[in-house]
């Protein structure tokens, strides 16, 4: 995906996240693993040539030749799934790359324009403020946090140490030092930040703020630059952290994800520690220190559910 909006049309980021997709899946697949017979010289690119996808695919190498550079007008879904098996593409890779290819056609980008959405309905606030024994949190795409309950602001305060709305990626990557304290798996978690990120720019080339944030991201950070390049994919999933605060040590905290609003893709983080372990005792902990701390430096005011420009 191409970081300046500015130098390119947005059919041309398209094609690009094809063939960058494409390119990268089929470097992965070595060829003796799809069956083809070792050879004994030397080759001069990394996995599959596009000659021996399109043989194992059933197709020209002229179409898939077209069909990576993006050129290809509306591959059948036989085809794409041919191609997909040929890459050994995963769920979630074979998703993205019908989103890539979808996101050529003008239809689609026409579509895709004016569908962010960054603001919570008042429903979600009310379920923010329902849940005070559970750390919860709702992000957009990019991870800006879009509302946030009491307990959520407090286990993640390392995170609105940056200007501007708080965002989780830019945390991760360019306040790093605070990232790896909070986060001890700061590997996995911002592997798995920028999978999430691609699937994003998949679904919304024509993001400006999305744009802005990856171009942020590879300008100030190597890190960044190097998973971006990986071109991974993963959507959002339930899992665990560990998460190490400063009040409660470090604890495995398990978590359930809800997308909210399939068009604005908004996601519902809430931290679920099952009742009666150490992991619960921390949040219970975590919730007292909040409210005395609340009620000694303004005992009129109430924060629950709001956003962070609140």
């Amino acid at each position: 995906m191409a970081f300046n909006a500015g130098n390119s049309t947005v059919a041309q980021t398209a094609r690009a996240a094809v063939r960058e997709f494409l390119t990268t899946r089929r470097a992965r697949v070595a060829p003796t693993d799809a069956g083809l017979p070792s050879q004994g010289t030397r080759r001069r690119v990394k996995g599959l040539r596009r000659e021996e996808v399109a043989l194992l695919a059933g197709v020209s190498p002229e179409y898939y030749v077209r069909l990576e550079r993006g050129q290809a007008t509306g591959p059948s879904a036989g085809v794409v799934g041919s191609v997909a098996d040929v890459l050994r593409l995963d769920d979630d890779e074979r998703a993205h790359l019908d989103r890539l290819l979808a996101a050529l056609t003008p239809a689609a980008r026409k579509r895709s324009r004016g569908t962010s959405k960054d603001q919570v309905t008042p429903g979600i606030r009310v379920l923010l403020d329902s849940m005070d024994h559970l750390p919860a949190v709702v992000f957009n795409g990019r991870f800006d946090i879009l509302a946030v309950n009491t307990l959520g602001r407090a286990l993640f305060a390392p995170v609105y140490d940056l200007p501007g709305r708080p965002n989780s990626a830019r945390f991760l990557f360019l306040n790093e030092t605070r990232a790896r304290d909070l986060y001890p798996e700061w590997e996995r978690i911002t592997a798995d930040v920028v999978a999430m990120l691609r699937i994003e720019a998949g679904r919304h080339p024509d993001d400006p703020d999305l744009t802005e944030l990856i171009g942020q991201l590879a300008t100030r950070s190597t890190e960044f630059r190097t998973r971006w390049a990986t071109n991974d994919v993963r959507v959002p999933r339930a899992g665990a952290k560990i998460i190490r605060h400063p009040l409660i040590g470090e604890v495995t905290l398990p978590y359930e994800t809800l997308r909210i609003d399939a068009v604005s893709s908004q996601i519902l983080t809430v931290y679920t520690p099952q009742p009666g372990t150490p992991e619960a005792d921390a949040i219970r902990l975590l919730a007292s220190w909040n409210a005395d701390n609340q009620r000694n430096n303004n005992p009129t005011a109430g924060t629950r559910g709001r956003t962070p420009e609140d």
